[in-house]
């Protein structure tokens, strides 16, 4: 674990001994986090049909963090039962999502689409979104 994001009250994260992959990134790393999450769900042996989504959620969040979250965030990734567990971290506050007719502020609804499960948790020490997603094809 990563000793200055310590989870939040409440979140459970990767158990002990678990091989835990962490990759700190600010806004303009978003396309090596990008190739991160393709190369690390290609690792974890994802069918190959469900990797473009993968990616696909990840960046939404990812974006999300460090554009409205702060100035950079953190990305862990763990093996969970055969599938990857998918954490992304940031020093900011929750904002409820898009209004309605909004053309922007999607990212979160189209993460939850797409992860087979998502939580979010806020508080004081920041806003943490994990994303489960099925790992061996």
């Amino acid at each position: 674990m990563n000793e200055d994001v310590e989870p939040q009250p409440g979140h459970t994260g990767p158990p002990p001994g678990v091989p835990v992959k962490r990759l700190h990134f600010q806004l303009p790393d978003l396309p090596r986090v990008r190739q991160y999450a393709e190369d690390e769900a290609r690792e974890a042996g994802m069918a190959e049909d469900a990797v473009a989504d993968f990616v696909i959620a990840i960046n939404e969040v990812a974006t999300n963090a460090v554009t409205h979250g702060g100035d950079h965030a953190v990305l862990r990734m763990w093996p969970a039962g055969g599938d990857l567990v998918v954490e992304i971290h940031d020093n900011g506050t929750w904002k409820p999502g898009p209004l309605p007719g909004a053309v922007g502020g999607m990212g979160l609804w189209v993460a939850r689409l797409l992860a087979s499960e998502l939580t979010v948790h806020t508080g004081g020490p920041g806003s943490t979104v994990v994303m489960r997603f099925p790992g061996k094809a």
